[in-house]
C-alpha cells in the first residue's frame, strides 16, 4: 500500500514563507505525477501545483492563484515532494494534502489522483 506522509505545516504570518513535504513509499516514485492540492474550511478542495517526470526532466503546473508565489519540486532519490510557499496570504489558510497520480499527466484534477496523505494544516494569519 502507498503511503503519503506531509510535513511542515504551521501558522505564519501574512507574507511569510513555509515549506511542506512529502514522503512516499514506493519503489516507483520517479513515475508518479505528483501534486498539492488544499481545503479551506467549507469550501471544495482544490488543486495548487503538481510535477510530472520524465526523461527529460519535469513539467510543473500552477493555479493562477499562486503562480509566482509558490513553487513544487522533487528529489526521487528521496521519494519527496516539496511546497515551497512565499508571500503567503491568509486566503491561503487550509489543509494541505500532497496527491499522487501512478499514471503520466498533469495531476490538476482531482478525481485523476490515485493516493492522497493525511494533510497538513497551513494557517496564515492577517
Amino acid at each position: 500500500q502507498v503511503q503519503l506522509v506531509e510535513s511542515g505545516g504551521g501558522l505564519v504570518q501574512a507574507g511569510g514563507s513555509l515549506r511542506v513535504s512529502c514522503v512516499v513509499s514506493t519503489r516507483t516514485f520517479s513515475t508518479y505525477t505528483m501534486g498539492w492540492f488544499r481545503q479551506a474550511p467549507g469550501k471544495e478542495r482544490e488543486f495548487v501545483a503538481s510535477m510530472n517526470w520524465n526523461w527529460n526532466g519535469g513539467r510543473t503546473y500552477y493555479a493562477d492563484s499562486v503562480k509566482g508565489r509558490f513553487t513544487i519540486s522533487r528529489d526521487n532519490a528521496k521519494n519527496t515532494v516539496y511546497l515551497q510557499m512565499n508571500g503567503l496570504k491568509p486566503e491561503d489558510t487550509g489543509v494541505y494534502y500532497c496527491a499522487a497520480n501512478r499514471s503520466p499527466g498533469t495531476g490538476t484534477s482531482a478525481t485523476s489522483i490515485d493516493y492522497w496523505g493525511q494533510g497538513t494544516q497551513v494557517t496564515v494569519s492577517s
